[in-house]
Formats: structure tokens, C-alpha cells, sequence
């Protein structure tokens, strides 16, 4: 005989549902408005959210005073307020880069830099690291290159945000989602089948699979990912970053890396890890700050985060 959840249980996901349609329609409506009162919305959000997320704003102090120890406590705090702000105006535009008319969204985002390494035919492996604006970024290419492209996409819980997500994403180009439980040897036949894998594998996954290098001299855990894909994929990695700016965002394309991966998949890493350091320094308060990079450690050694 079938049971019937209790309907407490009900209510809670119905709200959960109709929360979701309620931002997602806030959303589109945010898309009609021009960009100035977007990221004016962006910045009050910024604003209350440093002041309210606690834990958060620990986590992201957290992470600042480990990779920049010389700033002092004011201008760590200045450094992730402005992170807040930027996280908030950058959420917030996910409404016009996928909701605005095509004409709206091309004219606010501007490929820059060496786009000629995505108009070349072959194998290619966006590193595409966490800046605020990557989704930005993941747009700007498909509007700008008739390629075919794939992306690694992680299930969000509330089913109309899911939806909408996964259609904003889809909405321009030829892009295909696979979920992130997918095998790397699916990967590795898109890469040789011409397809562009857009990768951003520089957070931490705990410490499977996981090799320690050092990234802004702290021994941290790193997936091998990015230099395996290429490897087995015969791929050219070819690093890719979103820049807000006050007219929307610069996706700059930055010159593919000769001679990579070297073979050693430790090193490689480390290496990933040096030229991710060197692409934070161009805007190191777009980084995303808030997620616990440091989380998995060495044995023996504790958490930075504390309970957190």
C-alpha cells in the first residue's frame, strides 16, 4: 500500500517552487532595465549581503589573508566588500545576458584579446577559471564563434531556477550541458571530435582524485583535470577571462599555452595554478572569494575555516 508524505513536507517544497518562479520572473524583468540601474540594484545587493552572510564574509576574509598576507586587515576587508558587490551586480546580469534581446546582449559583451586561438579548427580546452562574470563569458563565445560547444553543468535543487539556468546557458550557439558525474572519457571524445570544452576545474573537490601544489604559496588541493583532458584529448588550452567593466563585460581570450601539458600531471597543475595566480592579479576582487579553496588539507593539518 502507498503511502502519502506528510503535507508539511508538500508545502515546503511548493514554496520552494514558487521562490524560484518568483526570481526567475524578477529576473526577466531586471532585463528590460538599462545596465546603470542593474548594477545599481547589484551593488545595494552587495552591499546587505556582505553585511548579512556572515559565514560567508568570513570564508572570503579567510581566503584573502592567505593568498595576499602583506594587505593589512583594513584592506582585506575594503578588497571583500568590493568582492560582495561584484558577486551581486554579477548574479544580477545573468538577467540581461540571458534574457535581453540578442542585440542588447552582443553589444555589452566584447571579446578582446587573442580570439584568433578560438577561430582555429582543432582540439581546444577553455580554462575558463571562477571570475564572477565566467558566465558572461560562456556567452560571449557561443555569440561569437559557430563552434560547438560543452560545458560541465552541476544540477541546482530548485527545479525552476535549474530550468532557467540550463536554458540561459543553452539559449545562444551550439552548446551541449553534461552533468558532472560524466565519465572523462565522454570528454575526451567531444575535445577530438572538434568540440570546445568550456572547464573551470579550480576549486576545491575534496581530496579525491586531488594533488597538492601550491597556489599563492599555499600547498592546495587541485584536480589534475585540466592538464589530463588535454592530454588524452590532444587539446591546446587556451585560457579565457570575464572582466566586468561599466559597459558590461570584456571576455578576453589570452594566448594558448605552447608545449602544454609537459607530461607530469603534478607539475602540470602547478603550473595551472602560477598562470591562475598571475590572472587574478589583473582584477583579484572578481575572483570568487567566497568558496573554500583551502577546505581539504594535508593530513594533520587543520582547516583555516575553523567550524565554518
Amino acid at each position: 500500500m502507498s503511502t502519502i508524505p506528510p503535507p508539511t513536507h508538500h508545502s515546503a517544497s511548493g514554496s520552494k517552487t514558487w521562490g524560484g518562479r518568483l526570481g526567475v520572473g524578477f529576473m526577466r524583468l531586471l532585463a528590460r532595465l538599462p545596465l546603470s540601474w542593474v548594477r545599481g540594484l547589484g551593488w545595494l545587493s552587495g552591499q546587505v549581503l556582505h553585511l548579512v552572510a556572515a559565514r560567508r564574509r568570513g570564508i572570503a576574509r579567510t581566503n584573502w589573508a592567505l593568498c595576499f598576507p602583506r594587505d593589512s586587515e583594513a584592506e582585506r576587508n575594503r578588497a571583500v566588500r568590493r568582492h560582495f558587490v561584484y558577486f551581486a551586480q554579477s548574479w544580477l546580469d545573468r538577467s540581461w545576458v540571458w534574457e535581453a534581446s540578442e542585440a542588447v546582449t552582443r553589444r555589452r559583451l566584447r571579446l578582446v584579446g587573442a580570439v584568433h586561438e578560438l577561430a582555429t579548427d582543432g582540439p581546444i580546452l577553455v580554462f575558463a577559471p571562477h571570475f564572477v562574470g565566467l558566465d558572461a563569458g560562456g556567452t560571449a563565445l557561443a555569440l561569437g564563434f559557430p563552434r560547438k560547444f560543452i560545458s560541465l553543468y552541476a544540477r541546482q535543487r530548485n527545479v525552476a531556477v535549474d530550468q532557467w539556468i540550463r536554458a540561459g546557458r543553452l539559449r545562444y550557439g551550439s552548446v551541449r550541458l553534461v552533468e558532472k558525474h560524466q565519465s572523462m572519457r565522454s570528454l575526451v571524445q567531444a575535445l577530438r571530435a572538434g568540440e570546445v570544452l568550456y572547464l573551470l576545474p579550480d576549486m576545491d573537490m575534496g581530496p579525491a582524485e586531488s594533488v597538492f601544489v601550491p597556489f599563492f604559496g599555499v600547498s592546495t588541493a587541485t584536480v589534475p583535470t585540466l592538464p589530463r583532458l588535454a592530454q588524452m584529448g590532444r587539446a591546446r588550452v587556451v585560457p579565457v577571462i570575464s572582466r566586468m567593466t561599466p559597459s558590461g563585460y570584456d571576455v578576453e581570450v589570452l594566448p594558448g599555452w605552447d608545449s602544454y601539458p609537459g607530461g607530469d600531471a603534478v607539475a602540470d597543475t602547478a603550473l595551472m595554478n602560477h598562470y591562475l595566480e598571475q590572472m587574478i592579479a589583473t582584477m583579484p576582487e572578481q575572483y570568487y572569494w567566497v568558496h573554500k579553496r583551502f577546505k581539504t588539507r594535508p593530513a594533520g593539518e587543520a582547516s583555516p575555516y575553523g567550524r565554518r
